[in-house]
């Protein structure tokens, strides 16, 4: 009952709910050639008016596919809230055919489990892990997926948290996505692109009461992250990956040490704190730029 109270809600109902609230043939015949309905898809139609809200668009498309069928992929993280809309509407059928329709991505998924498959807005959806986690499968560049988490941490009507993501993952060992996911979300692997920490980082130290730092300057003949030349501050930025190993560690070292005998201080933080934990990077700013002055 609920779910046809969602359909009507979004304005789309099929042939069997019209024959359920005792509408016949003709009937849905007349109600077509009087504009009473609009057809959207075989056995699909609209209520009033031909024009749907973009989850009327969906849950049309999920209607159409079948009863098992749900919202998936980039459709499905553009209704939680989490990415952009896409162009087709991207459809999961848990069986092995689906019929092909146009403006809809179909996919087979026999094998997608019933924990993974949920309502939301009324509308059959992969949940957020899942819908994660098929993302990493499909081409979208490391920002994209990286934005995915974040705004899936930060959503307010999402039920959410990186380490039921982790469980996920490791409850699907060896599918599609798992591996590129898990270095997403392990500390040690974890490094944002250039840009992307340089957007996180800045807020991050005007909250903590610094100036606008200068980025990837010279100092003491190195080139440096994030400089603060009236404060005689540096922060290097790390990803423990590419900094465990002996050689790095030497390097770093010598950096800091050089740093430090012109009269500099050298924070580290890695990127996983940058991202992950702000709070503690902010909280090490405030101090040191209390300190320093």
């Amino acid at each position: 009952m609920a779910w046809k109270l969602a359909r009507r809600q979004h304005g789309v109902l099929t042939r069997r709910d019209l024959h359920a609230l005792g509408f016949g043939e003709s009937a849905i015949r007349h109600r077509l050639a009087t504009g009473r309905l609009h057809k959207i898809h075989r056995g699909v139609y609209a209520v009033g008016r031909s024009e749907l809200t973009r989850e009327g668009r969906w849950m049309a498309a999920v209607l159409a596919c079948g009863p098992d069928a749900v919202l998936s992929h980039g459709s499905a993280a553009a209704l939680w809230g989490i990415g952009p809309e896409w162009h087709l509407i991207e459809i999961s059928v848990r069986h092995r055919t689906w019929p092909r329709l146009s403006g809809i991505k179909g996919r087979a998924r026999p094998s997608l489990p019933d924990q993974d498959v949920t309502v939301y807005r009324g509308i059959p959806v992969t949940t957020v892990s899942r819908t994660i986690l098929d993302q990493a499968a499909t081409p979208i560049s490391d920002a994209s997926l990286e934005r995915l988490v974040n705004e899936a941490d930060v959503a307010r009507d999402v039920d959410f948290d990186f380490r039921a993501l982790r469980r996920h993952c490791d409850l699907r060992a060896g599918e599609p996505g798992v591996r590129r996911l898990r270095s997403l979300l392990d500390p040690e692997t974890f490094r944002l692109s250039d840009s992307e920490l340089e957007r996180l980082f800045r807020p991050l130290a005007i909250a903590a009461g610094l100036p606008q730092p200068l980025t990837k300057a010279s100092v003491n003949g190195y080139k440096v992250d994030f400089y603060w030349p009236d404060l005689a501050l540096v922060v290097e930025t790390d990803s423990l990956r590419y900094h465990r190993n002996a050689i790095k560690q030497s390097r770093d070292l010598m950096r800091d040490q050089v740093h430090t005998a012109a009269g500099f201080t050298t924070l580290r933080f890695t990127h996983w704190q940058v991202a992950r934990e702000p709070g503690h990077v902010e909280a090490i700013l405030a101090a040191t730029r209390a300190c320093g002055r």
